[in-house]
């Protein structure tokens, strides 16, 4: 079972919501389309759904064109951000509503709600209505009424992102249990690396209408194959500096320079740029060859037992997240450091060049 996208597109009153698009989802596997918010995400599940008809290009279910065929005839269950049960019925008929419109035999539909409601953990609940579940309670309805249709193709567009951070939590660690042993293909949006880090299976970056990368998620984020992906699959995104290599010198655009170190130094003469994300950049020097920058700290935020800092290098705006609290003075400038192997080189135009030494062996 594989659904298949080829040369996929969509345009809106002329402007381009999703650029020509190849991609194949295979039985049994959660993919999640990672991209920020007008990245394309739901655009795109409403095209693999049927909700929406491209532009150009096919849509295949099991080597089958599907792509004029209607949402109804195809065996697609769909859970939105706004997660909606029917208020005057129990959970028990919220979940079994989509078998009822299907034909399904009463003791069958019987059989499948007791089993969804319990993978859900929604067993003693079937009998409340919705508005007395707390909000991760309507959201397992939700998506228990959409498990129970027996789909081949479940999409979920930011289902967690009203629900509160312990909610979120929980959810984001049970629904990978609770979708692997169904078989379906499963689609899931999100603007947070972090869920997709969580949720695993394969991930799409999505990038102005564009899928930049699909592979598997731990892949994608330790060797994206250019800056967007990069800067995608990074919260705080990613941060880049521009460098020119001469021998054995680094040189860099605020006229600093560094003695070139590590795996920098088997690259041939030329300008880069490197990245480095947030958690990689320090304020103490930890290892012989780190590299050192000076930078004016513009903005600090305490999140506990970690501090972000907001810095001004040349005209590059840099964040960094420093663990511990840390009271430093604003407007100053802030000596930084940078462990070469924490370093991607990318092309001036973008293009991967080199992935960060310690991506290879994590």
């Amino acid at each position: 079972m594989t659904l298949e996208l080829k040369g996929v597109s969509k345009q809106v009153e002329g402007q381009v919501h999703i650029h020509p698009t190849d991609l194949t989802l295979e039985k049994g596997t959660m993919n999640v389309l990672l991209g920020p918010t007008l990245s394309g995400k739901t655009t795109l599940m409403r095209l693999m759904a049927g909700l929406d008809a491209p532009n150009s290009g096919k849509i295949l279910w099991e080597g089958r064109d599907v792509t004029g065929m209607r949402v109804q005839d195809r065996k697609v269950a769909m859970v939105y951000q706004q997660f909606i049960n029917y208020p005057s019925m129990t959970v028990y008929e919220n979940i079994a509503s989509p078998m009822r419109l299907m034909g399904v035999s009463k003791a069958e539909i019987d059989r499948r709600v007791r089993e969804t409601a319990d993978l859900m953990q929604l067993g003693p609940m079937l009998e409340r209505k919705p508005l007395e579940l707390s909000g991760g309670q309507q959201q397992r309805c939700a998506l228990a009424r959409a498990l129970v249709k027996n789909a081949g193709l479940v999409l979920l567009d930011e289902p967690l992102a009203n629900l509160d951070y312990k909610l979120r939590e929980e959810l984001r660690i049970e629904i990978p249990k609770i979708f692997e042993a169904s078989g379906a293909i499963f689609v899931y949006a999100t603007t947070e690396p972090e869920e997709a880090l969580l949720l695993g299976g394969n991930t799409a970056a999505l990038w102005e209408g564009r899928v930049t990368q699909f592979g598997l998620t731990p892949t994608v984020y330790r060797q994206p194959v250019d800056a967007t992906t990069a800067r995608v699959f990074s919260d705080p995104p990613m941060n880049f500096l521009t460098l020119t290599k001469t021998g054995d010198t680094l040189s860099f655009d605020d006229g600093q320079s560094a003695p070139v170190s590590g795996a920098l130094a088997e690259l041939p003469d030329g300008r880069y740029t490197a990245g480095f994300r947030p958690n990689h950049l320090e304020i103490t020097k930890h290892t012989a060859n780190a590299l050192q920058f000076t930078a004016k700290l513009h903005v600090t935020e305490l999140t506990g037992s970690e501090t972000f800092v907001h810095l001004d290098h040349g005209t590059e705006r840099w964040v960094g997240l420093i663990h511990g609290v840390h009271d430093l003075a604003l407007d100053e400038d802030l000596s930084v450091w940078l462990d070469p192997r924490h370093v991607y080189i990318f092309s001036e135009t973008g293009e991967l060049i080199a992935p960060a030494a310690y991506a290879l062996t994590a």
